[in-house]
């Protein structure tokens, strides 16, 4: 059993039966009575988001999530295709069970994959990864204002703002929870 105190964003929890993902999470403490929690919920299985209200001191049952190491293979229409590193069978995924996580994707990366009831419900990202730039208009002279950015392509397509100073070719580190530039490696 885990708290609902416990839950954030992005988390996993189970009610009556059912898999839920916590979308958006809001602690209240009125000034009188105890406080309660506000919950906004998405079905993980059909993707209908609904709204819970418990009070902070219950609990709900942690569910039973398996997480297995694969690497990500190729994207093959619209399928991500992934294999087991331990006995090397492919597992095809929709975009919808990668989630957007999707656009951080690049080949040969090792990641976790969450089954459920074994079946494969998403994938668990790195908090960063580190992506080759493979197009970037190329900073202009004497636009050296602080925090200036640019837009970026990288390898697996996604596109970021960059400071000026990175060029085409360079590798950049990402946040994969917000999307933002780190550094330059």
């Amino acid at each position: 059993m885990q708290s609902v105190m416990d839950l954030r964003s992005g988390n996993l929890a189970e009610f009556d039966g059912i898999l839920y993902r916590v979308v958006s999470f809001q602690h209240v403490k009125p000034g009188k009575g105890g406080g309660f929690v506000r919950l906004k919920l998405k079905n993980v299985e059909q993707g209908t988001v609904t709204d819970k209200t418990m009070d902070s001191w219950e609990s709900v049952p942690e569910p039973p999530v398996e997480e297995k190491e694969m690497q990500y293979l190729y994207k093959q229409n619209e399928k991500f295709v992934f294999m087991d590193t331990e006995t090397y069978e492919q597992l095809e995924l929709t975009e919808d069970e990668v989630g957007e996580g999707h656009q951080w994707l690049k080949d040969q990366m090792n990641i976790e994959v969450l089954f459920y009831k074994e079946r494969p419900i998403s994938v668990k990202l790195p908090i960063t990864v580190e992506l080759k730039i493979v197009s970037s208009e190329p900073g202009i002279k004497g636009d050296r204002v602080s925090g200036a950015s640019k837009p970026a392509t990288l390898e697996s397509g996604a596109t970021i703002q960059v400071p000026l100073f990175v060029k085409e070719g360079d590798v950049v580190k990402i946040d994969t929870r917000t999307g933002e530039y780190l550094e330059r490696v």
